[in-house]
Formats: C-alpha cells, sequence, structure tokens
C-alpha cells in the first residue's frame, strides 16, 4: 500500500508519515521498484497504535518507548499524563476565567483589557497586602465585575483581604449570587464559610434570600448561623428554630436573640418565639448556662406571654436562672409601669388582652 492511499485510510498526513519513517516510529516494510515507500497491513497498524497513543496526549518519543521496550509499563506514565492534563485543565480555567472577566468588563480599547488585566494580576498576587489594595485602590476607571470579586471572596483565606473584597462586592451592584452560591455547594467548608457571608452581606440580590434558605440545612453550625441571622434580619421567620438552637448552643447567642426580638414585631409572633423558648428551657432542665440564656433571650421580647414566662422563671427552683429572671423582671417595670401589674399565667389570650 502506497503512502498516498494509507494516508487516505489512516487520516495521518503524509507529511506525518514521512516524520514517522524519519524518526523510526513507523518505516515502511518496502518500496516499490520506483523507490516509493510501500506499507504492509503490520505497517498500517502500527500506525494506528501509534494514533491511539497519541490521543492520549503521549510524545513521540514516550510512543516509541510504549511499542519498543518490553519493560515499559504504562502505570507510571499514565499516572503523570493524569497529572499533567489535570494541570493543564486548571490552567485554562484561570485562562477562561480572565477572558471571561476581560469580557464582562466591557473594554472599549487595549488599554481597558490591560487595566483590568493588571487588576485580576493584583488579587492572584501571593501577598495579602498587595490583593487588598488591588480591591481598594483598583487601576482608574476599571469597573470590577461582580463575578471576579465573588470569586476571588470564596478562594480568599486572610480576613482583612476577604473582608475588603466583601465589601466591594456589596458595592459593586453586579449579580454575584449564582457563583457564591455554586460556592455553597463546596466540599470545601471554609469555602462554603466564605460564601455564605457574602451573600449576607447582599441583602437586596436577587436570589440570596433562597440561597440562605438553603445554607440553613448546612452540615456545618457555622454556615447556619450565618445564614440564619442574615435571614432573621431580613425578616424571614424561617429562621427562628435556627436562631433558637444558638441561644441554646451559646453560639452568637446575643445576636441571635436581638434578631429573635427583631421578629417579634407583634404579641402573635412574640408569643410563638416566648413559647418556643419555653419549650427549650423545658427541654434543658439541667443545664443552668442554658437556661440563663434562654432567660435572656426571653426578655427581648414584647408581649405578655413573655411577662408571665419571666415571672414564672422568677421562681425556678435554680437559684441562678431565678436570680436572673427577677432582675430581668425588675428592669421591665421600671422601663415599662404598667407592666407592674400582676399577670394571671392561668388567664387566657382574649382575657389578657
Amino acid at each position: 500500500m502506497l503512502i498516498g492511499e494509507v494516508a487516505r485510510r489512516s487520516g495521518v498526513s503524509t507529511r506525518m508519515l514521512r516524520h514517522y519513517d524519519a524518526l523510526g516510529l513507523v518505516r515502511p516494510t518496502g518500496r516499490t521498484v520506483g523507490g516509493y515507500r510501500e506499507y504492509s497491513a503490520e505497517d498500517v497498524r502500527r500506525i494506528f497504535h501509534v494514533e491511539s497513543l497519541r490521543s492520549l496526549g503521549l510524545s513521540l518519543k514516550q510512543i516509541a518507548r510504549a511499542l519498543e521496550d518490553p519493560a515499559f509499563t504504562p502505570s507510571d506514565l499514565v499516572g503523570d499524563l493524569i497529572r499533567w492534563t489535570e494541570d493543564r485543565l486548571e490552567r485554562e480555567q484561570e485562562l477562561l476565567g480572565r477572558l471571561r472577566a476581560v469580557d464582562a468588563s466591557a473594554p472599549t480599547g487595549w488599554q481597558d483589557v490591560l487595566r483590568i488585566v493588571e487588576l485580576l494580576q493584583g488579587l492572584g498576587s501571593s501577598s495579602a497586602a498587595r490583593r487588598q489594595q488591588a480591591v481598594l485602590a483598583p487601576p482608574e476607571d476599571v469597573p470590577v465585575p461582580a463575578e471576579v470579586l465573588a470569586g476571588a471572596v470564596l478562594s480568599e483565606a486572610d480576613p482583612h483581604v476577604a473582608g475588603a473584597l466583601r465589601w466591594a462586592l456589596a458595592r459593586s451592584g453586579g449579580d454575584a449570587v449564582a457563583t457564591l452560591t455554586v460556592g455553597l455547594r463546596s466540599a470545601d467548608v471554609d469555602v462554603r464559610r466564605r460564601a455564605v457571608r457574602a451573600i449576607a452581606e447582599l441583602p437586596e440580590a436577587p436570589g440570596a434570600a433562597a440561597a440562605l434558605a438553603d445554607a440553613l440545612g448546612d452540615p456545618d453550625p457555622t454556615v447556619r448561623d450565618h445564614a440564619a441571622l442574615a435571614l432573621g434580619r431580613r425578616g424571614a421567620t424561617a429562621a427562628v428554630p435556627a436562631l433558637l438552637a444558638m441561644v441554646v448552643t451559646g453560639s452568637h447567642d446575643v445576636d441571635a436573640a436581638e434578631v429573635l426580638a427583631a421578629l417579634a414585631q407583634d404579641w402573635e409572633s412574640a408569643d410563638r418565639i416566648a413559647t418556643a423558648l419555653l419549650d427549650a428551657l423545658a427541654a434543658h432542665p439541667a443545664d443552668p448556662a442554658v437556661r440563663i440564656r434562654l432567660t435572656q433571650a426571653l426578655v427581648e421580647l414584647p408581649g405578655p406571654a413573655a411577662e408571665q414566662a419571666l415571672r414564672r422563671l422568677a421562681r425556678d427552683g435554680d437559684p441562678t436562672v431565678a436570680l436572673v429572671a427577677s432582675a430581668f423582671v425588675a428592669v421591665r417595670a421600671e422601663q415599662s409601669p404598667e407592666a407592674e401589674a400582676e399577670v394571671d399565667p392561668d388567664s387566657s389570650p382574649d382575657e389578657r388582652a
């Protein structure tokens, strides 16, 4: 089979077949009377073997060794190829991210492109100080795309730079929630924590509330706490169970109690939250620290249910809890003189109204 026919059947160019011949990788078995290369069936099979190994990313030198050296085992080489491919894909993903950032900045000329590249280089610096400077003092007239800031937030370990990034992100006006929501699904708990903190500082962004609601089910308590506080400050009652859990565990319990009080804007809401706090008190009869935190949360609530609960706790069997509750009853009485009137704890809501 002459070289032209081999090229047509194999899909390998005649130029490449000559190159294989020159390297000794695939030499035709014979020559015609006129001196043309003549390939046997075995030669063609070897060409297909070469092309198969090239498709895996092997160099021609590695292919020659694989085909000629019986002791050559593929396991180590394939492992190296996997690592090289992963590295190449990572570099290409970084390049794709940069290209998208340039495109999102809507450059009007090459000077704009150079400025956004300068910004990206600053954000990718190994120096935390330079990264922070890139966030707080970007090149002149360079709008920083929200997606770029969101991606930087998810990977930023330095707390000062992370704070600057969240500040810039909240003021960018761009849609970064989609990028941050991807971070909320990361297997890396640190990435999820960075994502939820950033979303919490985007109160008006579309999709932020839904992302935070999903984060209430996160296995990490820190992620759940940030989501609960942010949702509660938005007026979402779905955060109440998580906020109660924060009071019980003592995780940001003061903040959680303040948010619960803010959610208790009417007596009906206040009564429901007070009832939940009382249920939590009943579930922890022998833990004074938990009971004191729950008692302190009750004092923040308006309405008769919280008032009744505190008066009952003033007679609690735990002297510390009783003392704290009594002090709070006195404080409430001073702040609201009409509250000094005794309320019958067994009266109905209609009678209390």
